[in-house]
Order: C-alpha cells, then structure tokens, then sequence
C-alpha cells in the first residue's frame, strides 16, 4: 500500500498504522535529510520528476499555486456574507432567499467534487484548476444579473459545482508533494487560506459596497480569478504522478489482532520486526527532467495512457460512506463547519441590525476571524505536526492515525463559548466587542475541525484519499446544506439566546465524539483491511492509486 501501512506484528497491513521514526537506526529506509530518524512516508522513487523528489523551490512554487487558487476561489464564495442587508433591499429577495441560496452553493461544493477529483484524478490536476478558476470568474460576473429568487439560486448552484475543486483537489496536492511528517502544516497552510479567504473576503466586501456598491463586490471577485488564472497558467505545475509498484503492497491478508493504543506500552515492537520501503520492487529508471514549456502543457501522456476509471471513481466515495473513519472524518469536518456557516448567515443579522454597524465596519469585524483562524492553522499545522512526532517515538515509532484526534481537546472548550458568546452576548447587546472575540473563537475552531478532520482520513487510508476525500466533502457540504436551509427560521424561531445556548450543547457533544474514535478508530480500521485492500488493488492494476 501507498504508505507501507502496517500493523505491529508485520503479519497484515494496517492502513493508517506507519513506522514514522527509526527509533534504533535500523530500517533500510529513506530518511528525511536532518532529521535522520524519520522515515520517508510513502518512499519517494528515483525519477527527478517524482513530485515527491522535487527540490524545495519547485515544492514552495507548486504551494503558492494552490493557495492562489484557494484564496481567489474562497474570495469569492464569501464575499457576499457582509453585503446581504443591501443586496437584500436592492433585489427584494429575503435574507432566508440570499442564505438558501449560499446553502445550495455548499451542497454543490460537495456534489460537484463527484465529477472534477476523477477528471482531476484521469487526467491532471492543472487543468481541473484552470478550468474551475474561470468559471468561477463567469459565475461572478453573472451574480449581479440576478434579480429573483430562481436566479439567485441558479447562479449559487453553478458557482458551486464549478469551484468544488477547492474543497477537495488541494488537499491531495499537498499529499502529492510532501511526505507524511510534513503533511499537517501544509494542510494547515490549506485550511488557512481556505477559512481564512472566507473571512477576509467580508472585510474588503464590506468597503467596496459602500464605495461602490454591491455589484462591484463580485465584479472584483472576478478580476481577482482573472489574476488568479494568469498566475496559474503560467507556474501552476501538474502533481500528478503514477506509481505502478504499488500494486505488490496492496496484496492484503486477512487482518490479524493488534494491540490498541491504550497498551502499545506493552508491546513489544521493534523496528526490525516491520517491513520497510527496502522491500518495494525496483523502480524505473529516472526519466529526464521536464522543461519549462513541457509543465506548461494542459495534459500528461501518462495522464491520457490509463485505463478510463471515471466510472468507478464517480460511485466509489459513496460505497466509502461504508467506512466508519472516512464516514466519521465527513461528520467531524461538516460539524465543524456547520458553525462557520451558521456565523456568516447571522454576522449581518447581529452587527448590523443589534449594533447598528455599517456594511464595512461589518467587513472589518471579520479580521477577528481571519486571526483566529491563523491560530486555528498554527496549532493544527506545525504544533500538529510536532505532536504527531512526538507521539510516534513514545509509542515505538509508530503513528496511529487516531492519535491526530488528540488535538481537538480545545475544542471541547472553544466551540460552546465561541456560540454563547456570540449569540447569547448579543441577545443581551453586550458590548461589541464580545461578539468580534467570538468570531475569532469560532473561526479558530472552523480551522482546527477543517485540517484534524482531512488529515484523519488522509492518514488512515491514504492509497485511496484521492476518492476517499470527496466522501468526506459530501458528508460535510451535505451538512452545511442542511444548517445554511434552516438556520434563519432557527433563529427566528428560538431566538437568538435559545438558539446558540442549544449550538452550544450540539457543539459540546460534537467534540465528544472524538474519544470514541480514540478508543475504537483503530478496531474499525482493522475491520477494514480486507475492503481496503480489495480497492487498492482495483485501483493500483490501473495505475489511479494515489
């Protein structure tokens, strides 16, 4: 399998159970230069052009590109959050109109990622991105066009299925080019441009409305995605790559019995009792690197050479609903989410109607959130990463996946106070800046539920995350749909203190749920092996094994 997934006894492989560190010195490993008792997770090849073995400049430009493409993208699907009382007074649609809308986007930002990851995935990344970026472009252009309710919708869906890209491409990008101790921070990186775009995007919304009016906000949105695809066309470099080895290693016994976490302290694991990327077949022999125009080309010949998997990589991510941890990581992620949502469709309700705040000064408000979901991208991202290490060397070397789920403790703090303090303090008119600190809150937690969550599912079953990541989007846009439906009746209904005091206790049990993943995650993987194995090998015979 793609990551060399094993369990401790080196009897079956274990998806999501790796030798990380080289506690002894002994395995016949790449190791990672200037920390050499990491290993290489998955073992690079010997091709220069293996975007796992590009130098770190090729690495940092492939980053840039995708931030690019999250930042114009994110811009635009949240531009509009701080401009909605006069969009609503100029067109007539109701605030429940405007929000139904944002939550029919959400739900296509999931769905849509059925059909762009396999194109992605059959027949290259970049001009997924190229294409998904000028779309979005039209669809910005077209939004000030829309004068009913049909429209508004249409317009939401179309723009929603065309930037679905960004939900779920990047995070297998940075999985294309950086190994598995390096993994948490880029996603991170990821979730902070991707959070923090929907964030930043009211701030500036905010001032063009009031300058300009609020048409111009999404025209600016789309000469932001102007720029973003000239920039893309001209460095954004093609990530993907076939590994045809990995066929021998998805060969899957039953799976046998491992110790869980709770008594890996009395296992007794050594190094040499594990198989090693030493026992990988050969790899081919390197090719020549590619020129600059040769990475500028839309399409790979070995893109275009496999076998037509479209199909089955359209229905698989719902039989991948049947895995309890990628079913779980789509809970975690959309539960996070809901509550981002939930602040967006009330930030105009609350600091425009409770506090009297002008459309930019609203705008303004979101730099709260743009911090806290810094801090939210720091701690999941580089602490994470550390943590994981850390964890691993007491733990013999071996990283559980489950262990990542640590790093939600705070969470089970953050996520009821950031509510309460945002929805109950207004309904008292507490002073304003108690709302804007639990923007930040909220934001913080949106952050951290985004990377733990993705990087989850991409560490338990990593040869098949490139599918397995689109389950976890439409478990969680499916989510947001629901909550950006029916959140103005709820708060209509209830109230804003009913309201958020019961977000509040939905959020706390949320959380909770973590624990029993603890405890039980690394059980439903075993139980997984067999299924697991048998999708590695249809996908790696075809050269799609990620």
């Amino acid at each position: 399998m793609a990551e060399n997934d094993q369990t401790t006894d080196g009897n079956a492989h274990l998806p999501g159970t790796v030798h990380l560190v080289d506690l002894l010195g002994t395995m016949s490993a790449q190791h990672a230069e200037g920390q050499r008792d990491i290993v290489l997770v998955p073992a690079p090849s010997s091709d220069p052009d293996d975007p796992l073995n590009w130098s770190p400049s090729r690495k940092t430009l492939s980053t840039v590109c995708m931030c690019v493409y999250t930042l114009m993208v994110g811009i635009a699907s949240a531009a509009i959050y701080s401009v909605l009382e006069p969009i609503s007074k100029e067109t007539g649609l109701t605030l429940n109109d405007l929000n139904q809308g944002t939550g029919y986007m959400f739900l296509f930002f999931g769905w849509g990622c059925l059909i762009w990851q396999p194109m992605a995935l059959q027949y290259g990344k970049r001009p997924i991105y190229l294409l998904s970026i000028l779309a979005t472009l039209a669809t910005q252009v077209w939004a000030p066009y829309t004068k009913t309710n049909g429209q508004w919708i249409a317009n939401k869906i179309v723009q929603g299925f065309v930037g679905a890209p960004v939900e779920s491409l990047c995070e297998i990008s940075v999985t294309d080019i950086y190994f598995t101790h390096e993994r948490g921070r880029y996603i991170g990186l990821y979730a902070l441009l991707l959070a923090g775009s929907n964030f930043f995007a009211p701030i500036i919304a905010g001032f063009i409305a009031d300058a300009q009016g609020w048409e111009w906000v999404l025209y600016w949105c789309a000469i932001f995605c102007g720029i973003g695809f000239v920039f893309l066309f001209f460095f954004m470099e093609e990530t993907n790559y076939v590994r045809n080895d990995i066929a021998l290693l998805s060969r899957t016994p039953s799976p046998t019995p491992t110790p869980d976490l709770a008594s890996s302290e009395k296992t007794e694991t050594t190094p040499s009792t594990l198989p090693t990327p030493a026992s990988l077949p050969p790899t081919p022999p390197p090719r020549s690197r590619k020129t600059y125009l040769s990475k500028l080309a839309l399409y790979q010949t070995s893109d275009l050479q496999k076998p037509n998997q479209l199909p089955g990589m359209m229905t698989r991510p719902l039989i991948y609903l049947s895995f309890p941890v990628i079913l779980y990581a789509g809970f975690s992620y959309g539960s996070n989410l809901v509550w981002f949502n939930v602040l967006n469709a009330t930030a105009s309700l609350i600091l425009s109607g409770t506090y009297n705040f002008s459309a930019s000064i609203v705008g303004v408000c979101y730099a709260s959130a743009l911090l806290g979901v810094a801090l939210g991208a720091a701690y999941t991202g580089w602490l994470g990463d550390w943590f994981m290490l850390r964890t691993a060397r007491k733990n013999n070397g071996i990283m559980e996946s489950e262990h990542r789920l640590w790093l939600f403790v705070p969470s089970l703090f953050l996520v009821p106070f950031g509510l309460i303090l945002w929805g109950v303090g207004a309904a008292h008119s507490v002073h304003w800046l108690a709302p804007v600190f639990a923007m930040g809150v909220i934001a913080m937690t949106n952050s951290i539920g985004l990377q733990i969550s993705v990087t989850y599912c991409i560490d338990s079953y990593r040869a098949l995350s490139g599918e397995a990541i689109i389950t976890v989007i439409l478990v969680r846009n499916t989510m947001s749909f629901a909550i950006g439906y029916g959140i103005t009746p709820w708060v209509t209904d209830m109230g804003l203190q009913n309201c958020f005091v019961t977000a509040a206790f939905v959020g706390l049990a949320q959380v909770c749920t973590i624990f029993v993943m603890i405890r039980y995650g690394k059980r439903l993987r075993e139980m997984s092996v067999v299924k697991y194995g048998k999708y590695v090998d249809v996908m790696a015979k075809s050269g799609m094994v990620h």
